[in-house]
């Protein structure tokens, strides 16, 4: 194999040798690959197209032994390392430009055991994987709300999804993981061993270091659930986005509705005169009792003249990629994020506004509903913090072409600074670009602690190509 010249954490380069790239390629069961090697174009590429960095080195891992190899190489060169899963990182930190590349993706198992209700995920599975497997016993485990979303990114950054209100976030789920820290170790984190770093680990992202294999409990869900879109016009959605708020507000937990402000994309349950038209769905997931939801959704449904209403039974697995043809790779992406404790009128004003007038056909404003079983966490459980946020707003600009780059981006800070007077100046750290200004307030009261730990499980801030804790 080449030499190759190797980006360092100093912000300098380092040649290394043939003979040392040749020596690390022999130490792993995997690939090196370089930029001469087949498939390197493909390995390199992630999933927001804004994104274009070339790493030096590839380490494409079969396995944990791999990334410890990995990690050495990288501590003792003091390169520059960033670590790959499966999923859509807004920020682009699966990959780096003229470092270290440590790809999991290829770590896809999901074993489950349905006696003890219990799933060991690899850190290259995706909420698809870890679904399809879960479901096979009627199991689950609350995730995002994409198939093709990363398993490790979302858990690392707190995960929330149409499962938390009834059983908490994915780090409240997490009983375990299994870290390669930036010394090389591989230490199991757990509420009883190196419990310190399993606080950090719940929500802190990927400053501690690679996880290999996750540990979560898993509930009974599905295999079929009550789902589905009730779809207003934009012209409904001041009187209907207020029904929605008081709606919400006296639902049980069994039940999570979900607000989009959009353009109608071409479905089949739309006529045809609303595709390209601005539009108000609302998602919702029933995981109890069909014929409950059915009567604990029926004011919601029969409030307004919807354009479609399609809520009915749908397999749990089909529900989760539901959205999928809405985040495919290879288009360019920006998003803005705030959290919210509730939705006062003039806010909801300023999101149909900024709704009417959006950018691209592609873009979207949504609003999660969190709540129920996830906000009765103490806010210091897990250095996920947001257990006060009652709603998590994603301004999710989505375009084509990069001569449309500045356009989409200043729609978006600027709908996004329209909105920050309601906000609860808390962010979830997943829905964060490369904004290290945002990182204090991810973090909020839980920062100064994850400072501390920074310090003690990676002094020299080798893993930094994150939403980065600086130690």
């Amino acid at each position: 194999m080449p030499s190759v010249e190797l980006a360092t954490l100093n912000g300098t380069d380092t040649a290394i040798s043939e003979d040392a790239v040749e020596a690390l390629a022999g130490s792993l069961r995997g690939d090196l690959l370089t930029a001469d090697s087949e498939g390197y174009d493909e390995a390199r590429a992630v999933w927001n197209a804004m994104i274009d960095r070339h790493p030096a080195l590839i380490v494409r891992c079969a396995g944990t032994a791999d990334v410890i190899q990995a990690v050495n190489f990288a501590r003792e060169n003091q390169a520059r390392v960033a670590v790959r899963g499966a999923g859509h990182n807004i920020a682009g930190s699966g990959v780096c430009e003229g470092g270290l590349l440590i790809d999991l993706s290829a770590l896809t198992s999901v074993h489950v055991d349905p006696e003890l209700q219990v799933a060991r995920v690899e850190p290259g599975a995706t909420l698809g994987d870890l679904d399809h497997e879960t479901q096979a016993f009627g199991l689950a485990t609350p995730v995002g709300v994409n198939s093709t979303t990363g398993v490790a990114g979302l858990t690392l950054g707190g995960g929330f999804g149409w499962l938390s209100r009834k059983y908490g976030a994915t780090v409240d789920n997490l009983r375990s993981a299994d870290v390669v820290t930036a010394d090389g170790e591989l230490l199991k984190a757990s509420s009883a061993e190196n419990p310190d770093l399993f606080w950090a680990i719940r929500g802190g992202g990927g400053n501690f270091g690679v996880v290999t294999s996750f540990e979560f409990d898993l509930h009974p869900v599905g295999p079929e659930v009550l789902a589905g879109l009730i779809v207003h016009p934009l012209s409904a959605a001041p009187d209907v986005l207020r029904h929605y708020r008081d709606f919400v507000a006296e639902m049980s937990d069994d039940l999570n509705v979900w607000a989009v402000l959009r353009k109608a994309p071409p479905l089949p349950f739309l006529p045809d005169d609303t595709h390209g038209t601005e539009i108000l769905i609302l998602a919702a997931l029933y995981a109890g009792d069909m014929a409950d939801g059915e009567k604990e959704l029926a004011p919601l449904r029969e409030f307004g003249e919807p354009i479609a209403d399609v809520i009915s039974p749908h397999p749990y697995t089909g529900w989760q990629a539901a959205f999928d043809p809405l985040l495919t790779p290879g288009a360019r992406n920006y998003w803005k994020s705030h959290n919210f404790a509730s939705l006062p009128d003039e806010f909801l004003d300023v999101a149909i506004d900024f709704a009417g007038r959006l950018p691209s056909p592609h873009s979207e404003i949504f609003l999660a509903l969190l709540g129920g079983a996830h906000g009765r966490v103490p806010a210091d459980a897990t250095a996920y913090p947001h257990r006060d946020a009652e709603f998590v707003m994603n301004v999710h600009t989505r375009w084509e072409s990069a001569d449309d780059d500045d356009r989409c981006v200043a729609w978006a800070r600027e709908f996004f600074g329209a909105t920050e007077p309601y906000a609860t100046g808390g962010v979830y750290v997943n829905f964060v670009p490369d904004d290290e200004e945002r990182v204090p307030q991810a973090y909020g009261s839980n920062y100064e602690r994850l400072r501390e730990l920074k310090q003690r499980y990676d002094p020299q801030n080798l893993f930094r190509i994150n939403q980065n804790v600086s130690g």
